[in-house]
């Protein structure tokens, strides 16, 4: 490699260490501001965060970075650089040619817009007021159709947003995926419902003392891996994980003394996103591949962690002694009867609180919702109604007011239209993940029975974690089970499951 093409890479390289350090900054920002930061602070740090963003977008859409990209893409340059620095070039480029048609003051002004909206979320919510949310949520719908007329749009405008979240996936592929899914689950929870072996579901609602969950918590954390030298457990509105470095990984959850599972069951799912981002090899650190390769491929193993595993019969033989241990008079049941209360399909309000088999149509709902919106041209006043006519629909129920409807979920207080499939993208590759693990890990249900859960995580860490960004969602699917994505395979693992459950 000549000298005048190591001088561009190391240009090309310090740009993109450049990039990292602000989107970590601006990470420790987010975190702190839907985790106790004080409301009063909320304009000022709102603009903070839209100012160091739009410092960021300008050194990822500076023509010269566009200069350095085209001469490392030459073929006889491209041909010697290493399998991280091509992948790190094709990755900018995506980006950069997404960005530079957006002009920096209309980024800046969105990056504003949804950190002051994030926080108005917050307070919406808590009053099931969707009409004071209702102005910034029309200016983000407004935003991102812009966004789509910049881009240019796709097969439908909202293929434009889905592409940010899953490479490559398209809303003709996810008709075809949500429609065969919701042919197969619709009927097994029709036959569940009808089942006389109903599990007890008034285990789980009792009374359970915050600190007592937030302690059996942090210790399924400890056994799943986590490294908290490199991570720590908060408390916010909505469970999330945010990683900044593989040595800082932040994930929060949500306490409800009513319901033992919210917590439980959350904190495992973000502990899930956490073990992948602490993993990524350290070769990929200060760079934009150290990151999940696509939101399904990350949701996968939070639903991994928290479904397949931490609602397992194996998993409760081993732990359900502890949680009694710290609930004795809630828990005076045995652990078959607490592994099938956490496993009740039953049509449900809250997204994050569903069962494995409905939450599949949660998810649909959500997507159907945001392809009305950016394709059909759905305005925010009429969510509400189209929301709840939605649950009607394919739930049977129907929310009281807007904060356990259309307002129960943070994304799109922060611009993340087209995240949604993600969730249902997560459990099918999870689930063809899962027979794969079946065969490779020697007894694999029973390391999860006697508490041995490290070989799995490093299972994953070998497959999975360590490579970031540095493999695609569709070609680290084929090199881990030899096939593309088979939504099959979540179909069977959840037939087998529940018929088991409900005695079908």
């Amino acid at each position: 490699m000549t000298t005048s093409v190591n001088g561009v890479l190391d240009s090309f390289r310090e740009r993109i260490a450049q990039i990292k350090s602000y989107e970590e900054a601006l990470g420790v920002l987010y975190w702190d501001l839907r985790t106790g930061a004080p409301r009063k602070g909320m304009e000022a740090r709102s603009e903070a965060i839209g100012m160091l963003s739009g410092q960021m977008f300008k050194l990822s859409t500076a023509p010269e970075l566009g200069e350095w990209l085209t001469e490392l893409e030459d073929h006889e340059i491209a041909s010697g650089l290493s399998e991280i620095d091509n992948r790190l070039v094709r990755e900018t480029r995506k980006e950069y040619d997404r960005s530079v048609k957006i002009p920096p003051k209309l980024y800046q002004e969105y990056v504003v817009l949804t950190s002051q909206s994030e926080s108005m979320w917050e307070e919406a919510k808590e009053k099931s007021d969707f009409a004071s949310f209702q102005p910034y949520l029309d200016k983000i719908i407004t935003y991102n159709n812009q966004f789509i007329d910049l881009w240019g749009p796709g097969a439908s405008r909202y293929d434009t947003l889905l592409d940010s979240y899953e490479p490559g996936m398209t809303t003709a592929e996810l008709d075809r995926v949500f429609g065969g899914l919701r042919e197969k689950l619709v009927p097994l929870a029709a036959a569940i419902a009808a089942s006389p072996h109903q599990p007890e579901s008034g285990i789980l609602k009792q009374t359970f003392a915050k600190d007592a969950q937030k302690k059996f918590s942090l210790f399924i954390l400890e056994q799943m891996g986590f490294d908290f030298a490199g991570g720590r457990l908060d408390e916010s509105v909505h469970p999330f994980a945010t990683g900044l470095n593989p040595g800082d990984v932040r994930i929060t959850t949500r306490y409800l003394t009513d319901d033992v599972t919210s917590a439980l069951f959350g904190t495992i799912h973000e502990g899930g996103h956490a073990l992948y981002e602490q993993n990524i090899m350290k070769e990929l650190i200060g760079t934009t591949l150290c990151t999940g390769t696509s939101m399904g491929i990350h949701e996968s193993q939070s639903r991994f962690w928290e479904n397949v595993i931490g609602r397992s019969k194996p998993f409760w033989n081993r732990y359900f002694g502890d949680l009694q241990k710290l609930f004795p008079s809630q828990l005076e049941v045995g652990v078959e009867d607490f592994y099938r209360a956490t496993n009740i399909v039953q049509p449900s309000l809250i997204r994050i609180e569903a069962d494995e088999l409905t939450y599949n149509l949660h998810i649909i709902i959500r997507y159907e919702m945001e392809k009305l919106i950016f394709n059909e041209g759905v305005k925010a006043s009429e969510l509400p109604a189209l929301w709840n006519d939605k649950y009607r629909e394919y739930l049977g129920v129907v929310p009281q007011n807007d904060g356990e409807g259309v307002l129960q979920d943070v994304h799109w207080s922060g611009g993340a239209f087209g995240y949604f499939p993600s969730y249902s993208l997560g459990n099918m590759y999870a689930a063809q993940m899962t027979v794969t693990m079946e065969q490779e890990i020697p007894g694999f249900w029973g390391l999860v029975e006697r508490g041995e859960l490290l070989p799995i995580k490093e299972w994953l860490t070998g497959k999975v974690y360590q490579y970031g960004k540095l493999r695609t969602p569709s070609e680290l699917i084929r090199d881990i089970t030899g096939k593309p994505l088979d939504p099959d395979y979540l179909v069977a693992y959840l037939e087998k499951k529940y018929r088991d459950i409900y005695k079908l």
